[in-house]
């Protein structure tokens, strides 16, 4: 919201916001691991960072100037119907 870019690289976005936790978790993810239980302790860590970053994402989208809605909604509409049936 800061840029008015999407980055959904979850690398690249930590070299800005510098989550310690965050290169463990993609190393799981990234190596299989994904499906571990994480432990009772981690979980609670990690649902307090959940939270916490949701509450960040918020007060950042109530200060943006980016628009509700992007102002291309109906061309996109028509050109994903043009390729639906094209």
């Amino acid at each position: 919201m800061r840029s008015g870019e999407v980055e959904a690289n979850l690398v690249r976005l930590n070299e800005l916001f510098r989550l310690p936790s965050l290169p463990e978790l993609i190393a799981r993810k990234v190596g299989g691991a994904e499906r571990q239980f994480l432990e009772d302790a981690d979980v609670t860590f990690h649902q307090g960072e959940y939270e916490r970053l949701r509450r960040e994402l918020e007060s950042a989208s109530e200060v943006s100037r980016l628009p509700e809605y992007p102002s291309s909604r109906t061309a996109l509409n028509n050109l994903l119907i043009r390729l639906r049936l094209g």
